[in-house]
């Protein structure tokens, strides 16, 4: 069986990381394949989320508590020596680039190309070959050479974009799933510690997938059908997984 996962913040600063991470997703996307002008979309929608956001405080912040929690957890006998030492060298190593990386895509606001094109791809139907000859003229070039600009353009993200990833990993990694049932299609549940993120994972058989709701401490799931858009009434076995 086809089993999808949702995901859902419980804080503003989780939702902000899993934008981050997804448009890290489609840059790479844009980067393992020759997509054409639609690879421009998830880079200037980063140069708007880091333009009007400065996330480099609040990611430092994280790492430094990240890397606390995990040299505590370095006496605790049942703990994975190798795979903790793993992460603290990976979390130090981003915080050390991060600490000193200049605001990311900072730079790139002086490449006259990508600033062209960034005032018209806001407009409907605006990036036409009358509009934009010179983007024309760059996606004519071998996918070679514009896949190296494009893994160049990317690099002035990834200060911020690696520390971000680490971070979500760890996140989702404080809990394991369990099988839960949600009967007549809701399923509530609470916490004693403060909740950031909700993971559902569900058979795609169902026909129906999750609207999760909910902050720090509680949270509900309604599951839709999708054919009909309605509330679901059947019970629906699922897996959850509450991460802190």
């Amino acid at each position: 069986m086809t089993k999808l996962i949702y995901e859902q913040p419980l804080n503003e600063k989780t939702r902000s990381y899993l934008r981050l991470e997804y448009l890290a997703e489609q840059l790479q996307a844009n980067l393992d394949h020759d997509h054409q002008h639609r690879c421009f979309y998830p880079l200037f929608s980063l140069f708007e989320l880091t333009e009007r956001c400065d996330y480099r405080g609040e990611v430092l912040q994280d790492l430094d508590r990240q890397l606390f929690a995990l040299s505590k957890w370095q006496s605790l006998p049942a703990i994975n020596d190798e795979q903790l030492a793993l992460y603290i060298d990976k979390l130090s190593a981003a915080r050390d680039v991060l600490q000193v990386a200049q605001r990311p895509g900072n730079e790139l606001k002086r490449n006259r190309f990508l600033s062209a094109l960034r005032q018209r791809f806001n407009m409907p139907g605006a990036s036409c070959n009358f509009d934009l000859p010179q983007l024309h003229y760059w996606l004519a070039k071998p996918w070679s050479e514009r896949q190296q600009e494009y893994q160049d353009w990317m690099s002035h993200f990834a200060s911020l974009l690696s520390p971000v990833k680490l971070l979500l990993d760890l996140t989702r990694q404080t809990t394991s799933y369990e099988v839960k049932e949600a009967s007549g299609g809701f399923f509530q549940g609470t916490s004693s510690q403060a909740l950031s993120l909700i993971r559902v994972r569900l058979a795609a058989e169902y026909g129906c997938y999750p609207t999760i709701s909910g902050h720090r401490n509680r949270y509900a799931i309604h599951f839709v059908q999708f054919d009909e858009q309605k509330h679901s009434d059947q019970a629906i076995e699922f897996e959850l997984a509450t991460c802190s």
